[in-house]
């Protein structure tokens, strides 16, 4: 997988990377079924600690089918950032179409009990044409 991240958002001083690898071996495209690996690096760029809550996903294939997913943390974590401090962690997405999109936002509190939210940037998900699983 790239370790080059391909899309970045900022919001409120915490910067959101991510890199996307579409996984042949990991796809079944037989069945209808495609899969992409995403790596993602959250930079706190603030001047105080914060800690991420939660998150929500917009998943959508490229017939138009909306998934949102909601759910504590990310990969079962909640992380705590001080300022400069970075987290990263890998995660995973299975479509039945070759292409689709994801965006979405985490929730975090701050030093103060305040939460905020933080977008995650628009990416594609797209299989190249090629792609005989």
């Amino acid at each position: 997988m790239s370790s080059l991240f391909q899309h970045v958002a900022i919001t409120k001083g915490v910067t959101v990377r991510v890199a996307v690898s579409f996984m042949p071996e990991q796809s079944r495209v037989g069945a209808g079924r495609w899969f992409w690996v995403y790596h993602i690096r959250i930079e706190n760029g603030r001047s105080e600690r914060i800690q991420l809550k939660s998150r929500h996903w917009r998943i959508t294939d490229s017939n138009g089918m909306v998934n949102i997913v909601d759910g504590e943390g990310v990969v079962g974590e909640t992380p705590l950032l001080q300022p400069g401090q970075t987290h990263d962690y890998v995660s995973g997405c299975e479509l039945n179409t070759n292409q689709g999109t994801m965006e979405g936002f985490y929730t975090f509190v701050d030093a103060d009990g305040d939460l905020f939210e933080a977008a995650i940037p628009f990416f594609p998900l797209a299989a190249p044409a090629d792609s005989s699983v």
